[in-house]
């Protein structure tokens, strides 16, 4: 048992005051600003790029005023329905959303990035009365502005009303969205979920006198891995809320150093992203300095000794200080499938990562607490927490490999499906199937191997987990984000197993050659059965639910339907047939066009559709219009009229024009 033991047992076991109360969002809210009233509350940075900081005494003034102000413009609304919260994390967040359920409404909480249309089926199908947002579309109900609350002086009489739940929705917004209803009493238990923290972690959970807990609030609170484990859990805890302009990771470290943030909660991209960055500085490196780190990772991973070490102990703090500070006590990453090679960079550098596991219709349900780095290594992600229960159902012959079910009192208490609300499905035995394959292991510790709807079934009839496909091909260079998964054999019951890269846009042809080399080699290299067949390049964006992981089942339904949105590795494009000019002059136009294209708008040739129009769809403005036009009038020594000007937008715009123009020279 670790000195502190006795003083982490006590901070966490104050989670036990909730279960004497009556258990609901009003209780959570008092106890939280009541206990934590000198504690620091919010720490942000300022339009002015000052940094600002309130207590929880301040934020609870704040909250109440922001309901007395709320209650006046919801004056007409009916109590007990539907408010749609639809705002990016900020420093007044909390402020709003305690305020939606004292004026007596349920917070349906959205992606602050959805778009009207998504919002629109929200609403709908969520029977909200309202929203509260900033953004810039107008809808058919009643809509609030944030920045208009925020300003507006409280001058009214308020008594809270307090409503008692609070709704979640799935990732998708279009069609039939799933809706989760959580009330008081499951946020309760989640909350005392924590019961069992000091059993193992000393860095998770903790009092004032072991110091400062200071929580990055990163991860958007509309999800249910942001709302828990960064914003409900701390909050009860009165830990200090750090907020970020934006997530550009020059921002995110800025604040991390200066504030000295303790607690970084985020998903596999942004773990993926600093240990990716970490090696291409490394690789910059003189070899000695390469050696340094190397000795530092190796001991900071249990791999080598203190004596083998060398002076590890200024490495690490020279790493630290330019990246996250070196006041992290405890990372987590969840939401997705986390590499064991991430993972071994980021606890090699002194950042000790962990792996958690929740989902929205179950809130967290475990997390792995050991201090041992070897143990977090293996990529558990721990056992059940308090009062929390799992069981795998077998897939096939293996006892310890299935669907995981869990039974907990945090898992919802209805669903809300197209508009309609329903019960909960559980089994006879009460849990819940998650739809998620585990493993558990002898020390009754679980390991995520993917979900049952992305398995990818070879012509052997064995299982194939794409999320551990994925991670052979993350360290190649230029690769920014990618998927593996499954396509369906025409006239068997088999898939084929293809591969979609996303890379970034400054990349050369030289490196895109390499890189199709490279990638298609770990492909074939992979163990029998699991050979990837097809390799894709995304010419936009790969799409992620909640910035978290990409929406495979999207990019399936876009290769099959051959929308254009992927292209093959040996994708050959032929040339559009231009009536009136023969295809060998259209051709020697269109490919120094496309040179042209691709050097103004910094893209890879291959993501230059030919009939992309150049603002719409190729992300071009009308400064890189002018320089376009120009470019294109000197390389091909032609005078493109003004008044063509914005009609030409197109790759075969251009093309047909120049064509045009040199016939009748």
């Amino acid at each position: 048992m670790y000195p502190e033991y006795n003083k982490v047992k006590a901070c966490a076991e104050e989670a036990k005051l909730l279960l004497n109360t009556s258990r609901t969002m009003e209780d959570i809210f008092n106890l939280s600003v009541k206990r934590n009233a000198k504690r620091l509350a919010v720490t942000y940075i300022d339009a002015k790029g000052k940094l600002k900081k309130y207590k929880y005494s301040l934020f609870r003034k704040h909250a109440y005023e922001t309901a007395s102000i709320l209650a006046n413009f919801m004056i007409q609304q009916p109590k007990n329905t539907t408010i749609v919260l639809k705002a990016a994390n900020g420093p007044h967040w909390g402020e709003i959303f305690w305020a939606i359920l004292m004026c007596g409404y349920k917070p349906l909480l959205v992606d602050a990035k959805t778009s009207k249309e998504g919002t629109e089926n929200l609403i709908k199908q969520g029977k909200a009365a309202a929203i509260i947002t900033d953004d810039t579309y107008s809808y058919d109900i009643p809509k609030f502005s944030l920045h208009d609350i925020l300003e507006e002086k409280s001058t009214y009489s308020f008594s809270p009303t307090w409503e008692n739940e609070v709704i979640f929705c799935s990732s998708g917004t279009t069609g039939e969205v799933k809706m989760m209803v959580f009330n008081g009493e499951n946020l309760v238990h989640q909350i005392c979920a924590a019961l069992d923290f000091a059993e193992t972690s000393k860095d998770l959970l903790y009092p004032k006198s072991m110091g400062p807990l200071k929580v990055l609030a990163m991860i958007p609170f509309h999800h249910i891995f942001g709302f828990i484990a960064t914003f409900l859990w701390y909050f009860y805890y009165g830990a200090n809320f750090v907020f970020v302009r934006s997530l550009a990771p020059s921002e995110v470290q800025s604040i991390c150093q200066k504030v000295g943030v303790t607690h970084i909660f985020s998903v596999p991209l942004f773990w993926d992203g600093i240990a990716q960055g970490l090696e291409r500085k490394k690789a910059l490196e003189t070899p000695i300095r390469q050696a340094f780190i190397n000795q530092l990772i190796g001991y900071n991973t249990g791999k080598i000794s203190r004596e083998e070490a060398g002076p590890y102990k200024a490495v690490q703090a020279r790493i630290q200080k330019n990246l996250l500070g070196d006041k992290v006590r405890f990372c987590i990453s969840g939401g997705g499938y986390l590499s064991g090679k991430t993972q071994t960079i980021i606890n090699g550098i002194g950042y000790p990562l962990y792996n958690g596991y929740g989902m929205t219709e179950i809130g967290i349900t475990s997390v792995e607490l050991s201090p041992v780095v070897e143990t977090r290594l293996k990529g558990s992600i721990g056992i059940p927490l308090h009062g929390i229960s799992y069981k795998i159902k077998p897939n096939g012959k293996n006892a310890k490999t299935g669907e995981l079910f869990v039974a907990s009192p945090i898992t919802h208490i209805r669903e809300i499906i197209g508009g309609v609300e329903k019960g909960v499905d559980l089994d006879s035995e009460g849990y819940f199937a998650t739809g998620d394959i585990a493993e558990v292991d002898a020390t009754n510790r679980y390991y995520l191997k993917g979900r049952i709807k992305d398995i990818i079934i070879n012509s052997d009839g064995e299982n194939i987990y794409p999320d551990e496909l994925e991670i052979f091909f993350k360290k190649v260079p230029h690769v920014i984000n990618l998927c593996v998964l499954g396509i369906n054999v025409k006239g068997t019951t088999n898939q084929k197993i293809v591969c979609v890269i996303e890379i970034d846009n400054a990349s050369t042809d030289e490196e895109i050659e390499a890189l199709k080399e490279e990638v298609k080699k770990i492909g074939q290299d992979l163990p029998k059965g699991t050979k990837i067949t097809d390799f894709y390049f995304a010419r936009g964006k790969l799409p992620i639910a909640n910035n978290m992981k990409v929406k495979r089942f999207m990019v399936k339904k876009g290769i099959e339907q051959m929308t254009g949105e992927y292209i093959p590795f040996d994708f050959k494009k032929e040339t559009k047939s231009f009536k009136n000019f023969d295809k060998k002059t259209i051709e020697t136009i269109v490919e120094p066009l496309r040179d042209i294209f691709s050097k103004i708008l910094i893209l890879p040739k291959f993501k230059i559709d030919d009939d992309g129009h150049w603002v719409n769809d190729l992300g071009g403005d009308s400064m890189s219009y002018v320089e376009l036009v120009t470019t294109i009038q000197d390389k091909f020594d032609v005078v493109i009229p003004e008044t063509l000007y914005g009609q030409l937008a197109t790759l075969n715009d251009f093309a047909e024009e120049i064509a045009t123009l040199k016939s009748k020279k």
